[in-house]
This record gives C-alpha cells, structure tokens and sequence, in this order.
C-alpha cells in the first residue's frame, strides 16, 4: 500500500497536526507520541533548517512563541529582523542558530490564551529532529502494530534558498540515510511550493508527495480540473484548506461541499484537508458553544462533515475527536446536531461510489 493511500480499511485518514498540538506543545516529541496513541495514522511535522543544517522540528523558524528563547540573555544578540512573506518579522530564526544552541531551548506552547492547559507542559521538552521523529515513528509502529505514516512539511525553502540553504538536498539525504526513499515508506513530504516539489520528484525521490494549497489566487488556479491534472504529475495528494472544502456560509453554517474533492478524485489525486481544531476560536459561528474563544465547540460534527464530503484525510489539532468522528463516520452513526445528506461515506473516500446517506455536519 501507498503511503499516500487511507490507511484504516480504506476509510480516511487522521493525521495528528503538528501532534496532538490540543493537548501538548506542538512539534515535540511527546505531541507526536501523542497523537498516535490517541489514533492518528499520520503525524504531520513541519521541518526548518538549523545554521549548520540539521533539520528540525518547528512550524516557523521564529522561535519566539514556540519555544522559551526570549528568556536566554545568552542568545539575546541573535534577536534579529527577517522579511518573511514580505513583511519584516523580528525575533529568533532557526537558521540563525546552531543546533547545540537549538537544542538547549525548551518548547513552549505558542497560544497559551486558546489553550492554557497546554502550558502545564511549558519548559519540558527539546526541540527534535526530523531524523528523531521519524526514528520514534518507527518504534511506534513496533509498539502499537499499526502504520504510522510521517507527512512532514517543508517549510519556505525558497526563503531558505536566500540564505544558502538547500533544503531539498538536505531531505533528501536524510531520508536515504534512513533508508526511506521507497515509495511504500511510512513517509510522505509536503510543501506549498510546487517548485519544490517537482525539484524532489526530479531528483529521483519516490515518496509520496502533497500539494499544499490555500484559498488564495496560485491555490485556487492548482484546484481547477487542468490544476489537478498539473499536479498530478508530480504529487499523490492534495492538501487544501478547509474553506475550499466546505465553504462557511454568511450566516456561519457550513455550506454545501464544492466539487473539488470529486475533481481531486478524477484527476488521480487523494484529498487531505487542513486543519481541523476543537476550539470555538477555529469553528464556524454556527458550531460554538458559549463565549469563550477557547472553550471547545462542536468540533466533532465539523470533523464529521469534512468525512462526509469524501476527503481521504483531516489534519486535526485533536487526534483523538478526528478518531472518534472516523468511527462514527464509519458506522454511519447519528450524532446530536449532525444532519442528513452529503455525498462521502466510507466507500467514496476509497474512490468508489457511495451508497446510502452519511452524516453532514
């Protein structure tokens, strides 16, 4: 089997976001160990460079947020300015430190308003390497008696490239060495940059790959059926994001699902979408409860939703509600709120026609 393919009796998959990043600082370890006992079939990473090139763990390169940086006087001169899409960010950049200076920072949670509980864990865990995940992914694998495929994200290489880095090279490297440059790995790589992406593929690299879009003008061209065809010369899955999913309407209900699922499906290509979160801040109006922006809401019938319009996958914050939803999904189960009609089911998410109603949310 693929490692772009479902991986649950041909139903869709769920993919731990940056780990369980609801429950524990995201992209550490533990968020990853996380995610996959609490059902995740896919644990997704985003990779940037070091100074000295090690690949690591971290959703930007900034690390002010994401890890307890601001508080080292001994880093303090390495607080610099860099444009980043085109507007100036300042902070602590990845690729202006060392590994061994990397590696003596402590992760932190980066919304601690959204998500307090999270911060219990503030201080506790190093930043990893891509090299370390893919090595506690193998272990978990051993352990649990189950794939767990690891679809990292490539963060900016074109930004990187600026600065001398060439960050295909580097993993592509690191996956040789690891002896996973296969195309039935447990490894998929993923970028929004297509340029990147055709450039690993060219390179001989016989991973999967995925399309990252958003709802924006170069994403809505790759998403019209000659896009798909385009991209599916050179990727297994596209990744959109939700909204060109399941558009929310003007009166903050999900609206009806655009075709873009089924125009994936015709143009060969497996459908994961992003990303998927139980807080009220992240949800239609129509699927929170109560005032508070960090206060869970209805995320279970939106994560249904999404299932039901037939992606092959969500990227969920919260593995555990996205593994809960599959098997409600799955069982055609009732769930208080949802409603009738939609076009997935399990049988659609493999790629063939659905029979029967599933639940839309």
């Amino acid at each position: 089997m693929s490692s772009a393919e479902p991986l649950v009796g041909g139903v869709p998959s769920v993919i731990g976001h940056r780990g369980a990043s609801g429950y524990r600082p995201e992209n550490t370890l533990a968020s990853y160990e996380l995610a996959a006992r609490l059902g995740a079939d896919r644990i997704e990473p985003d990779i940037v460079p070091t100074r000295d090139g090690v690949l690591v763990l971290r959703h930007e390169s900034e690390v002010t947020h994401s890890t307890d940086v601001a508080s080292r006087p001994d880093l303090a001169a390495r607080r610099t300015t860099r444009v980043v899409d085109g507007q100036p960010v300042t902070g602590w950049f990845t690729e202006d430190l060392s590994y061994d200076e990397l590696r003596s920072l402590r992760a932190v949670e980066p919304r601690p308003h959204l998500r307090p509980t999270t911060t219990v864990y503030d201080g506790l865990y190093e930043v990893p390497t891509f090299a370390e995940l893919l090595e506690l992914a193998a272990q978990l694998r051993l352990e649990l008696g189950r794939t767990i495929v690891v679809t990292a994200e490539v963060k900016a290489p074109s930004r990187y490239a600026e600065d001398g880095f060439d960050v295909a090279a580097l993993v592509i490297a690191e996956l040789r060495r690891l002896g996973l440059d296969e195309p039935d790995a447990p490894v998929a790589l993923q970028c929004f940059e297509s340029a990147f992406l055709r450039r690993l593929r060219a390179e001989g690299l016989r991973v999967p790959l995925v399309q990252l879009v958003e709802d924006d003008d170069a994403g809505r061209a790759a998403c019209t059926p000659w896009g798909l065809r385009e991209v599916s010369t050179y990727a297994e899955v596209l990744a959109p994001c939700k909204d060109m999913v399941l558009p929310v309407a003007a009166d903050g209900t999900l609206g009806p699902a655009t075709p873009l699922v089924a125009d994936a499906h015709r143009a060969g290509l497996a459908v994961h979408v992003w990303t998927l979160r139980n807080e009220n801040a992240f949800l239609p109006v129509s699927l929170r409860v109560g005032p508070s922006e960090a206060a869970p809401g209805r995320a279970l019938v939106e994560h249904l939703a999404f299932l039901d319009a037939g992606v092959d996958g969500i990227f969920t914050d919260h593995p555990d509600t996205g593994f809960e939803a599959r098997r409600l999904w799955a069982a055609g189960k009732a769930v208080p709120g949802a409603r009738r009609g939609g076009s997935g089911g399990p049988s659609s998410a493999a790629g063939s026609a659905s029979s029967g109603q599933r639940l839309a949310g």
